[in-house]
């Protein structure tokens, strides 16, 4: 896969790109890419199997820059290997609407598998990706047909490892025993600050080895050779393979390299003039000899690569027609074809049951009805399943030695989510996984990193307000719903009963576009009648549960405060008081409906009260400065949940006191 041309001019070349292209833009990291060069052009010219004219080719190899700050290695290589990265675009390095963002941006730059700069969520969407590979291959292949058989390969640096989320990741990549991980740590010792000694000593390849990898220690990251040879014996391991390169940060620079100077900042011309000499580099800025340009393109690779894959799928095709349909359905994203009507019988049968349960059983049990036909789905908790309800009669839990559909996280709630993340973006699969909603905290970089992705990752929070009870303010969610609410493109939904639970479900399923929330109560709620019109505006997310001529007052409630509001609604009636009551179980949903819809829910005119047992500041948008808001502005306290909810005032009484008021 590499020509003849020295591997120093190759490595140089990534150097000189990424020293000019910071010095341009005045902004930027230089320092790891001319550290990992060599690294890179192991990797790169002599194992990474992929095709520049077909980023999206199924069974390429992955890619994960995890120390995403020195995006223009990952640049470079792309422009030099071929992908339609023009050099115009390693010019406008960091500039208004370039692909070549500060930090690599998937679906902007062709080639990036993933939105890396958060430290420590690159490798761990690299472990969703190779576990979402493994499992593909234990239900798809076929003996002398592996159409799922590729690397997942992973740069990480210091600042990686020190971030919590790698030891969650990497401690549970360990145990499913991930074989095609194949991670190199820049172990360069700097970082922002410093020497790094001062404040990180961990012994990481035994830290690693404790995790169950295979460790490979003390490569010279600046011999291709020698990184060449690490990564050939990593892919005989039966375990996820660490390889521990050290190297020197700013290599090639005379006065900066080694030092955090090199880090983060430009070098300045005089000193890239330094560089050049060094380097015997005697290019231009952004101008590439052809024979390197010519030692480093992968396309003719890349394509017979592609070829030979095709054919193979082509003779599993022919073999196994009804295999080969469904996998290219699943990588696609594609829903099945009787989804919808699936989708529909479900809810049919929920208005036909009455239930009344908390919405975390309804959730299981539309899990239940959806996973009969979505063997893409893969669910998960994060060390509880039994309260979470996040398993279905026929779901296998994944381990080591076994493939499944359902996983156990153990208690890593931003590992998790992320893991999750990087299984959306492999693709193949629909992942869910749940915890508690006070812990959502914990994830909480990870949801935002799926909005900004738009990835199909869904979240699933149980447990959602003082309705769990005993456990207390540690555990009872008072401002979170609201808070995820601020995140722009991720869908909340928090239903009320069965009904509205199987829409929330099914909605979030059929979006493409961005991850979703689905947040369920521990205590048991009433089921609510509505009309078939009703039910179809369920999807909506905003929608009038109940009406009355000439209504005064409009009610807007989510979830378990449903019941209340209907109460609230019939005390209000009989005291000759009629009121519209509005069921709002996504805010953000409702947000998107065009502005007839919205009038339509919500009139001009009418006072707004809404009832919802969390932060009160986020319901102004919808009630106004002139409305009420019934809700929670301090943490909660350790009772039973009837003692709590009559403790803050989410009482009949209450709320009836606050129409009222409203009215006067």
């Amino acid at each position: 896969m590499i020509s003849t041309l020295p591997t120093d001019k190759m490595a140089n070349a990534i150097r000189a790109l990424a020293m000019d292209a910071v010095q341009k833009a005045n902004s930027g990291h230089p320092g790891m890419p001319m550290g990992m060069a060599e690294i890179a052009v192991a990797l790169w010219a002599k194992h990474y199997r992929h095709n520049p004219a077909n980023p999206q080719w199924a069974n390429r190899d992955r890619f994960v820059l995890s120390n995403g700050h020195g995006s223009m290695l990952h640049y470079a290589l792309l422009h030099l290997t071929g992908y339609d990265l023009p050099m115009e675009e390693i010019k406008n390095f960091r500039q208004l609407h370039s692909k070549t963002a500060g930090h690599p941006e998937v679906h902007i730059t062709p080639g990036v598998e993933t939105t890396t700069g958060p430290l420590g969520q690159g490798i761990t969407n690299a472990v969703g990706m190779a576990l979402a590979e493994k499992l593909l291959a234990a239900e798809f292949n076929k003996p002398g047909l592996a159409v799922v058989d590729h690397y997942t390969y992973a740069f990480v640096g210091d600042g990686c490892l020190m971030e919590g989320i790698s030891h969650e990741a990497c401690s549970l990549a360990g145990v499913l025993n991930l074989s095609k991980l194949i991670v190199l740590y820049d172990d360069n010792g700097i970082s922002i600050d410093g020497h790094v000694e001062g404040w990180f000593k961990d012994d990481t390849p035994k830290r690693f080895e404790a995790y169950g990898w295979n460790v490979i220690p003390a490569v010279d990251g600046h011999n291709v050779e020698a990184v060449n040879a690490a990564i050939h014996q990593a892919k005989l391991a039966d375990k996820p393979t660490l390889i521990c390169c050290r190297t020197v940060i700013g290599k090639g620079s005379p006065n900066l390299a080694g030092t955090d100077k090199v880090h983060g900042a430009a070098l300045g011309e005089k000193e890239i003039a330094a560089v050049r000499e060094a380097l015997g580099w005697t290019s231009a800025p952004f101008e590439i000899p052809a024979d390197v340009y010519s030692a480093w393109d992968a396309k003719a690779n890349g394509a017979q690569l592609e070829g030979a894959w095709n054919k193979t799928f082509a003779d599993y095709s022919a073999k196994f027609p009804a295999a080969a349909a469904e996998l290219q359905r699943r990588l696609k994203g594609e829903l099945p074809a009787d989804f919808d009507k699936t989708v529909a019988a479900y809810i049919a049968s929920t208005v036909e049951k009455k239930e009344n349960i908390a919405t975390r059983k309804a959730s299981q049990n539309a899990i239940q009805a959806y996973a009969q036909v979505l063997p893409e789905f893969l669910g998960g908790s994060a060390d509880l399943t039994g309260s979470n309800l996040t398993n279905w009669k026929e779901s296998v839990a994944v381990r080591a030695d076994q493939a499944g559909n359902h996983i156990n996280y153990g208690v890593r709630e931003f590992g998790m989510s992320a893991i999750m993340n990087g299984i959306a973006l492999h693709g193949g699969y629909l992942p869910f996984g749940a915890t508690f909603l006070t812990f959502s905290d914990y994830s909480r970089n990870a949801l935002r990193m799926a909005a900004l992705m738009k990835v199909r990752s869904l979240f699933v929070f149980t447990h959602d307000s003082i309705g769990l009870g005993e456990d207390g303010p540690t555990h009872q969610s008072v401002e979170h719903v609201s808070s995820l609410r601020l995140i722009p493109n991720l869908d909340n939904w928090r239903p009320c009963d069965t009904t509205e639970s199987a829409v929330a479900w099914a909605e979030s399923i059929k979006r493409n576009d961005g991850p979703s929330t689905l947040i369920f109560s521990r205590q048991n709620l009433p089921f609510q009648e509505r009309t078939e019109a009703q039910i179809k505006d369920i999807a909506r997310g905003g929608y009038v549960l109940r009406d009355a001529a000439g209504a005064k007052l409009v009610i807007i409630a989510t979830g378990s405060e449903i019941e209340l509001a209907t109460k609230a609604a019939d005390a209000l009636a009989a005291e000759g008081i009629a009121v519209r009551l509005v069921s709002m179980p996504s805010t953000d949903v409702f947000d998107r409906q065009d502005a007839a819809y919205k009038a339509s829910v919500l009139p001009r005119g009418l006072p707004r009260l809404a009832i919802e047992a969390g932060v009160t500041a986020f319901w102004y948008k919808y009630v106004g400065l002139d409305g009420a808001v019934v809700g929670i502005d301090t943490f909660g306290e350790s009772a039973p949940a009837g003692v709590l909810f009559k403790h803050f005032g989410f009482t009949v009484e209450n709320v009836v006191g606050k129409a009222k008021q409203l009215l006067a």
